[in-house]
């Protein structure tokens, strides 16, 4: 039921940007806005312990408290870039430049990993950006298309987990 009479909304701080991205993660909902990335409790609340330790309750609220991962990262407004494996969710944040990985321990730019200056320079070119997961190899695979002037217009890129790291360059362009 949805009773207009309660606060039914749940607000987020503004200065994040649009939420581009909600995905479900086990009893939490993760928001992915164009600045920052957030993790909000479910039918849950967190109060904060004056050492700045939360402590969840029970509550009637559907949304709880909305926490930020650390780092300052978003997925710019690209969510088509976020692509799915188990607990790790893979994306793109154009606006610096970064390809991230969350996962239980917070946000990691994989991109720093031997391509940083790479994915630097040619992610804020592109148009669009498409992130896929190959579970067969246990790869995330970024595809970005590019405007005719550049160098090349779509291109393919593969990180593998268990190598932690950039492992192909691919010719397929997926749809």
């Amino acid at each position: 039921e949805f009773n207009m009479s309660e606060k039914i909304t749940k607000d987020i701080n503004p200065s994040y940007g649009s939420i581009q991205r909600l995905k479900t993660r086990d009893t939490d909902v993760v928001v992915l806005t164009e600045d920052k990335v957030l993790k909000v409790t479910t039918n849950k609340d967190a109060l904060f312990n004056a050492d700045g330790n939360p402590q969840l309750m029970a509550s009637n609220k559907v949304l709880g408290t909305a926490v930020p991962f650390a780092g300052d990262y978003g997925i710019s407004k690209n969510p088509e870039s976020l692509a799915t494996d188990q607990y790790r969710m893979y994306f793109t944040d154009m606006q610096r430049g970064a390809v991230l990985r969350l996962s239980g321990n917070g946000i990691t730019p994989i991109s720093n990993v031997g391509m940083k200056s790479y994915f630097r320079d040619n992610l804020k070119k592109a148009n669009k950006l498409l992130g896929t997961f190959d579970t067969v190899n246990g790869e995330y695979n970024l595809t970005w298309h590019m405007p005719p002037s550049q160098s090349f217009e779509e291109k393919t890129v593969s990180f593998n987990e268990s190598s932690k790291g950039w492992v192909s360059f691919k010719s397929f362009v997926p749809n």
